[in-house]
């Protein structure tokens, strides 16, 4: 050894593995004295009210929040649950009443808890209105209930020759020019 290095004592570790060794150990004796176990769960003690205070959330709506809870409250705060809950039976109608069914009708409109339904066939029409109340239920069971109060089912279209919610009763309309 040379005049310029000091010499180790007993105190002092050799190597950076022995200090990093002999500094976990202190760290689980440290740990073990608390009552720390470690690598096991941790225990987080129970807040008091006292301790609420800074660094906590606020109710005041200026903290930012969750995405779904904003939106969950947008819905409630503009009475838009009934709509987004007919939208999703609309989206999701074959997941809802069965590929079966979804082949041959299809939702038109919602309105005031009506449902239309549009059948391909009036056959399937008839069987629709037999199996409404299944429909119904299948409906309660993914959106909630009282979303959907009245299955309403029309065959598929036919002509129609009137036109518009205003029309001219009493006489046969444009067929009357006929022959």
């Amino acid at each position: 050894m040379t005049s310029d290095e000091p010499e180790p004592t007993d105190t002092e570790p050799e190597d950076a593995l022995d200090a990093a060794r002999d500094a976990l150990r202190r760290a689980r004796l440290t740990a073990r004295d608390k009552g720390f176990r470690p690598g096991g769960p941790v225990r987080r003690r129970a807040r008091k009210a006292a301790d609420l205070g800074t660094g906590r959330a606020r109710d005041d709506g200026r903290d930012p929040g969750v995405l779904g809870d904003q939106l969950d409250r947008l819905l409630v705060d503009r009475g838009w649950q009934v709509d987004v809950a007919a939208g999703s039976v609309m989206g999701r109608w074959a997941e809802i009443v069965g590929a079966d069914v979804a082949a041959h009708a299809r939702p038109v409109t919602f309105t005031d808890g009506v449902l239309t339904v549009r059948a391909e066939s009036t056959a399937w029409a008839t069987q629709l209105r037999l199996l409404s109340s299944t429909l119904l239920g299948k409906m309660e069971q993914a959106v909630g209930p009282d979303v959907v109060q009245e299955l309403r089912v029309v065959g598929p279209n036919a002509p129609s020759w009137s036109k518009g919610p205003r029309k001219a009763h009493g006489g046969r309309g444009p067929r009357d020019t006929y022959g």
